[in-house]
């Protein structure tokens, strides 16, 4: 619901924004603009806010900072962009955990997930992946669920935080198989993948831009991904569905927001140059790899 709301409320900003005076906006930006991801450095969020913002500045004229604030499920993050000055220089990458899973899952957050930011656009999204680690001898979704029936006083997952999608979508599993692996939660899927590499956990359920390269490095196998077509990027994976999981899906969607009471103008000029940079040159394919 809360994902529909937030996507409504994009696609009236620009009815909302067209006719404002575009004046305020001619001198914007005059300094670099800081760009917070709600997680720690090194995963998928991430990787898809360092490549968005190296193109996003060019179209500028300035440098974008990216600033990584961990912890809380994005709360700490959120709450920082909140309280910024709504002048433009302080942007959030919001993401499903941010907007979604968080303040559906949670009942005291410290900030309003719609009233308190400005939505500025959509960027993508990517299904979810279930990965074990490559030394378990795991090869299919069936033979992980016989496995953690067969080893679950030592079995863990983990995700990157408490209330994030890869929580979720590993808790959706648990319920539609009835086994119980312990959840181990990080800061960020980057720390959580720090320790499924190293055996301290045995499998997860990341985003699949932050799994892509422990894949194809071969220290992490991929069972199969959430929703119902397979993805481009693993066609010998399976789907969920495939696997006999009726309905089983997941996506990890990305969104840009700053704090609540932007100038238009300013929003407008974000929007429009954030879809140029989307939809021209190379971005689409960069982020598709």
């Amino acid at each position: 619901m809360l994902r529909r709301r937030f996507t409504a409320t994009l696609a009236g900003l620009g009815a909302a924004t067209l006719a404002a005076p575009l004046v305020r906006a001619q001198a914007w930006p005059a300094r670099s603009i800081r760009y917070i991801v709600p997680v720690a450095a090194g995963g998928g969020s991430d990787l898809v806010g360092r490549t968005v913002t190296d193109r996003w500045a060019k179209a500028l004229g300035q440098n974008f900072v990216v600033e990584n604030i961990g912890g809380g499920g994005g709360a700490i993050a959120c709450q920082t962009t909140a309280k910024a000055a709504p002048d433009g220089y302080t942007l959030l990458q919001g993401y499903v955990a941010t907007h979604g899973t968080s303040p559906a899952t949670r009942s005291k957050l410290p900030y309003d997930p719609i009233r308190d930011f400005t939505p500025i656009g959509m960027i993508g999204a990517t299904p979810n992946v279930l990965v074990v680690n490559a030394s378990l001898p795991i090869t299919s979704v069936a033979e992980f669920t016989d496995w953690l029936r067969r080893n679950e006083a030592r079995a863990s997952y983990g995700s990157a935080g408490q209330g994030s999608l890869t929580h979720l979508t590993m808790e959706l599993y648990k319920q539609a198989t009835g086994t119980n692996p312990v959840h181990a939660p990080y800061r960020g899927i980057a720390p959580a993948f720090t320790d499924l590499l190293a055996g301290q956990t045995q499998a997860m359920f990341p985003g699949l831009a932050a799994a892509l390269p422990h894949i194809r490095s071969g220290k992490v196998r991929a069972l199969a991904v959430t929703g119902s077509a397979r993805h481009p990027a693993l066609k010998d994976v399976p789907t969920m569905v495939e696997a006999g999981f009726r309905g089983f899906d997941a996506l990890q969607w990305y969104g840009v927001v700053g704090p609540a009471g932007m100038p238009p103008a300013v929003v407008t000029r974000l929007n429009e140059t954030l879809g140029s940079v989307l939809t021209g040159g190379d971005l689409a394919d960069k982020l598709a790899a």
